[in-house]
């Protein structure tokens, strides 16, 4: 599929069959390899030149924003697609697939009435698109939310002993509570296990002789016990640190385990239940706005047509996506099937043309062109 499209429009001089069979001529013989397809617009309610000419001020940035909403949302269906693990689907609007949409446009007589004024039309598209775009950073904000504190419980659940959560890593059996007794969890660095192990007996009174266990070691720290009596239990920390072990303060809760590990059951579901939702609104937003956008160039193409080429309407509008190489051979092909003389007002700035660059492309032309970028 290709992903960069030209939209133009060329003054029609006899007839449009005869453009067109003169476009299609010169297009297979010099740049064989560009698809070449109608654009098909209809004619839409005109206006005054004043209210062109101020609709023409707002086309571009309009297009961009349209444009960019477009992007946004493609984007987010790649991110949540690659975390979910799914293949690439194509992309479509209404079941038809996008490049089919473009290439095979149709106006939407039903959703955009053409008696409707064009600045009407163009309102309403970039106020619909608008909305989306707002439901967009609501939904994707609902979904970050949950996915980051999933985060951040993976984060103390693998982070380094020192910060990590450690009821996974403790069992039962690995503590002792009574009225005078109490377990305690030291983080020991790795390399200095053997020190802990000959001196933690004696770092207070009444530590209970070989009470110290291995639970669990990672690159930088290992997890031990010790037992002592309570009454020495903060004179304990204070010498442990001293000598650089770290006391992890620790209460053993089979309730509140079972409580966290429910909460990140919920958590779990709730983040795949609004990937899920996200990414099917998604697929449907980005159908909407796309055939918002493309309806949003017909406007464009009609307005600036008729500024460039006068009235009544009479104009060819069609869409090329010619390769890179191509495009040398595709624009001198254009501009041969032009009206030179009436496209004289069209030149660069520099050259005196009083109304370059309604095109919205960088490069003035003696016609109407401008480049859809659909990734």
């Amino acid at each position: 599929m290709a992903t960069r499209y030209w939209v133009v429009s060329l003054p029609i001089q006899n007839s449009v069959s005869t453009l067109w069979n003169s476009l299609q001529d010169q297009i297979s013989k010099h740049s064989f390899d560009t698809p070449l397809y109608r654009f098909n617009i209809p004619n839409l309610r005109v206006g005054t030149l004043d209210s062109l000419l101020a609709l023409s001020d707002d086309l571009l940035k309009s297009n961009s924003f349209i444009e960019g909403v477009s992007h946004k949302i493609r984007r987010q269906i790649e991110e949540l697609e690659r975390v979910s693990g799914l293949e690439n689907n194509a992309l479509t609007v209404d079941g038809v697939p996008i490049d089919s949409y473009l290439t095979r446009f149709a106006w939407d007589e039903a959703k955009y009435p053409t008696m409707s004024p064009l600045r009407e039309v163009v309102d309403g598209i970039h106020t619909q698109v608008a909305k989306i775009e707002d439901d967009l950073k609501v939904r994707v904000a609902e979904y970050n939310n949950v996915r980051g504190q999933l985060n951040a419980i993976n984060r103390k659940q693998s982070g380094s002993l020192a910060v990590r959560d450690l009821s996974n890593l403790v069992k039962p059996e690995d503590i002792i509570t009574s009225e005078h007794l109490v377990t305690l969890l030291a983080i020991v660095p790795k390399y200095s296990q053997k020190d802990w192990l000959s001196i933690y007996e004696t770092l207070t009174s009444y530590v209970v002789p070989r009470s110290s266990k291995k639970l669990y070691e990672d690159n930088e720290y290992a997890l031990y016990t010790v037992t002592l009596f309570d009454r020495v239990a903060d004179n304990f920390r204070t010498s442990a640190r001293e000598r650089g072990f770290q006391i992890r303060d620790f209460e053993y809760s089979p309730e509140a385990q079972e409580s966290r590990k429910q909460d990140l059951e919920k958590l779990i579901q709730d983040q795949d239940s609004l990937r899920s939702s996200l990414l099917l609104w998604c697929y449907t937003s980005y159908g909407e706005v796309f055939s918002s956008w493309m309806h949003f160039c017909a406007v464009r193409v009609f307005a600036e047509s008729i500024l460039r080429y006068g009235l009544p309407p009479s104009f060819l509008a069609c869409v090329l996506s010619p390769s890179v190489k191509g495009e040398k051979k595709v624009r001198p092909i254009l501009e041969g099937l032009c009206d030179t003389a009436n496209s004289a007002y069209w030149k660069t700035e520099d050259e005196g043309g009083a109304m370059a660059g309604l095109g919205g492309d960088a490069d003035a032309h003696p016609y109407v062109s401008f480049t859809i970028n659909i990734v």
